[in-house]
């Protein structure tokens, strides 16, 4: 086993130190602007759904440089992630190629997302058209119970006890409607944001090239890094199939992140197995 000894190693390489720099600028922005009525920059700046009128084409990049403005670990813990690790890549490969890596995996990521999102959005917006055409109250609970609405409606319990005693009665079908469409409407409209999926691609390269590197799990325990990470992966992959209600983490977007890294870095190290460390 080698060790990793770039030729010219530095702690905060440029591509590196300027999306920190970027990403940075982008939440201090989001902060100063997020009581504004001129400018949301979660509406222009996040990634939509493309059937939101929201979405705009740019939001396929912007998307990754944009962090929950309300929960500052989420940048913290993305910069962490692409220094600790983003740091020896580009070291490895130099400015452009990480670079080039770096918005492919975010990318990589989004397409993934947006893929789930649409498949996930089209067979809510049919259930709604259907259930629409017959709005009975078995219709509304296996809606109610397969996305979750009590969490996202829980005044609806009352309701349905109350339709379960008389479900005859048109008027909480009419409810029943208004409170689908207020539930697709949020969907359709909902933000993805964040440079997680890039960072996770950044994560499977590292894995992917530096195997046997390790790293300290609260700085005292010693686990190779292909055993970290790929559990964190395998995790990801659990909560994505679970699909969680109020689960507001792109977990898709995630896994498109660390497919799209791994599959780039076998690609460029198809005829250089020298590169593991």
């Amino acid at each position: 086993m080698q060790s990793f000894k770039p030729s010219r190693f530095q702690i905060l390489p440029l591509i590196i130190k300027n999306l920190l720099i970027i990403n940075g600028l982008f939440y201090l922005g989001q902060i100063t602007f997020a009581n504004s009525v001129v400018l949301n920059m979660g509406d222009l700046f996040a990634l939509h759904y493309v059937g939101s009128p929201l979405f705009k084409p740019w939001q396929f990049i912007t998307h990754m440089f944009m962090h929950d403005p309300n929960n500052f670990m989420h940048l913290l813990g993305n910069m962490f992630a692409l220094w600790m690790f983003g740091s020896i890549l580009e070291n490895t490969w130099g400015a452009k190629r990480f670079l080039l890596f770096y918005v492919a995996c975010g990318l990589g990521a989004a397409i993934l997302h947006m893929s789930f999102l649409w498949y996930d959005m089209s067979a809510l917006q049919q259930s709604l058209s259907q259930f629409k055409q017959a709005p009975t109250y078995d219709a509304f609970i296996q809606l109610y119970k397969a996305n979750h609405l009590g969490t996202y409606f829980p005044n609806t319990s009352t309701m349905l006890e109350e339709w379960s005693m008389n479900p005859q009665d048109k008027n909480f079908g009419v409810y029943a409607i208004e409170v689908m469409n207020k539930y697709v409407q949020a969907h359709v409209n909902e933000a993805t944001l964040g440079a997680s999926g890039a960072v996770f691609g950044v994560l499977a390269a590292f894995a992917y090239l530096f195997p046997n590197t390790y790293l300290y799990i609260y700085f005292l325990v010693p686990v190779k890094a292909k055993w970290v990470i790929l559990i964190y992966i395998a995790m990801e992959l659990f909560f994505a199939l679970r699909n969680t209600a109020g689960d507001n983490v792109a977990r898709w977007a995630h896994l498109g992140g660390a497919l799209v890294g791994f599959v780039i870095v076998f690609i460029w190290n198809k005829t250089n197995r020298k590169t593991f460390y």
